[in-house]
């Protein structure tokens, strides 16, 4: 694993990838390689995993019902962006394999996403108190918000500016706030 990424960091396209790269980056046979990992993108799945983790980490320590909940939220996707950015090429590697591997699409498939749960929580509470309208349905706003956030946040990451990372935070931060967890009835 270790070696794949060292090839990724040093800018290697998952593509270009081979499991003899892999091998001869980790000083072991191709053969022995295969042993425990059967596909390319298996070694992709730890380092992928922990770039998820850690931007869970990150998110779940927000909470919506705090009085600067907004400026806090576009913190918190600034430190997600930062986060990722400091593992940008796995996250390339991640987003180039996840359309083409069906171990690595299949994988993220059959498992709940944590991240939609943890908004349609937050939704759902907002709801209760009659802080964001009933007219919201936390389990699309919560598809969006996830789904559209990390798309807003990879594109950043791989191809912006860093210099505009908190811009990027700040409107995806005002766009779900309105747009879901405070939207007016």
């Amino acid at each position: 694993m270790a070696a794949a990424e060292r090839l990724l960091a040093e800018g290697t396209s998952f593509s270009a990838l081979s499991m003899q790269c892999i091998a001869d980056e980790a000083g072991v046979a191709r053969s022995t390689l295969y042993l425990y990992f059967k596909e390319k993108s298996a070694p992709l799945i730890r380092p992928a995993s922990g770039l998820e983790s850690g931007s869970y980490r990150l998110m779940s320590s927000w909470s919506p019902d705090r009085p600067d909940a907004l400026n806090r939220l576009a913190d918190t996707l600034e430190e997600v962006i930062g986060h990722y950015r400091q593992r940008r090429h796995v996250l390339r590697a991640m987003l180039e394999v996840a359309d083409r591997d069906s171990t690595a699409g299949r994988l993220r498939a059959d498992e709940p996403d944590p991240f939609q749960e943890l908004c349609q929580r937050w939704i759902g509470q907002a709801q209760a108190t009659g802080q964001t309208s009933a007219a919201v349905d936390p389990a699309t706003a919560g598809q969006v918000i996830v789904h559209g956030g990390f798309r807003v946040i990879a594109h950043q990451v791989l191809t912006g500016d860093p210099d505009r990372d908190a811009t990027v935070a700040r409107e995806l931060a005002a766009n779900q706030w309105y747009g879901a967890f405070r939207r007016p009835g």
